[in-house]
């Protein structure tokens, strides 16, 4: 698995992080809560053979910077829009996992001329259930106690245990290698206090609160996938059920056997997914006209996706 080679844009005055490969339409890929754009390595190159992959670190996350700064998923989608401008991308698949579906799901709704489609993995924003975990983000005391969990020597110890946890093939710690990664990336107080902003901006001690469920009828209008691991522990497999009851439209893959990080558990089955779906829709095209119609019947009816308009001012 070939590394490509991260580069940095300045935009804001925050130095922003990426990784760019391949050619062909734009695949922009973004990763989860605590994550980077090296969750998406498994599938990287294979994904380069056939689009431009555009793989960002999050503001907050990463090699990007972590200002005290807007991390709501309004501004995460403003600050993609700003990214692909500057790369002199217009018009965008956006494949989301976990927390990054979220945004991909906000950036859709904000700037639907710049979206062809829309893929949610293991999406965030489709119903309050999280795992305790995230909720834990979003209370007072989670900064004071990362932080002592994170001094060096605690660490090793934490995240060896993660790891090994990870590695005994039950599915209950599918998942924990991947923890072990975000629990490392606490270290940093930076990171911590970003962290912290992003889960209070979408979670509170009930849970999620930032749902697509009010706005899922413009879906109508653009090609959705969503894709869920059966066994994810961090949000579960049921919410997949609810993408399609609120987007009927939408192409709902459950793979078995599959954790938080489908895209990681089967890498070749997830390629071949998003390379079907992608061969077989069309990118939507922007219609003022009729993203009009759709706001202002709302989900009372559906309007296909081959629906033909004279393009609009």
């Amino acid at each position: 698995m070939r590394h490509h080679a991260v580069q940095h844009v300045t935009i804001h005055g925050h130095r922003r992080a990426y990784v760019k490969a391949g050619k062909g339409p734009v695949l922009l890929l973004l990763h989860g809560l605590g994550c980077t754009h090296r969750t998406w390595l498994p599938v990287m190159e294979a994904l380069a053979r056939r689009y431009t992959v555009v793989a960002p670190d999050l503001l907050g996350h990463g090699e990007s910077d972590k200002p005290r700064a807007d991390y709501t998923l309004g501004a995460f989608a403003n600050g993609m829009r700003d990214l692909l401008t500057v790369l002199d991308i217009d018009e965008v698949t956006v494949v989301g996992h976990s927390f990054g579906g979220g945004v991909a799901m906000q950036f859709a709704y904000q700037f639907p001329e710049r979206t062809e489609r829309l893929v949610l993995v293991g999406s965030g924003g489709l119903g309050p259930e999280v795992s305790p975990a995230v909720k834990a983000i979003s209370t007072t005391g989670f900064y004071q106690v990362m932080g002592a969990l994170t001094l060096p020597g605690v660490r090793h110890i934490g995240a060896a245990g993660l790891r090994a946890l990870s590695r005994t093939g039950l599915k209950e710690f599918r998942d924990f290698d991947e923890v072990a990664e975000i629990y490392e990336s606490f270290r940093d107080p930076a990171a911590r206090a970003a962290i912290r902003h992003v889960v209070r901006a979408v979670v509170d001690w009930q849970g999620q609160v930032v749902s697509m469920a009010d706005r899922a009828y413009l879906t109508e209008a653009m090609p959705m996938c969503v894709v869920w691991g059966e066994d994810d522990r961090v949000i579960p497999v049921s919410h997949a059920a609810r993408a399609a009851e609120l987007a009927p439209n939408a192409r709902v893959e459950v793979l078995p056997n599959a954790g938080h990080f489908p895209h990681k558990d089967h890498p070749e089955r997830f390629v071949k997914l998003l390379n079907d779906f992608v061969r077989t829709t069309r990118p939507a095209t922007y219609s003022r006209a009729r993203w009009r119609r759709l706001l202002r019947q709302g989900a009372t009816s559906a309007v296909p996706l081959d629906t033909v308009e004279a393009p609009s001012a």
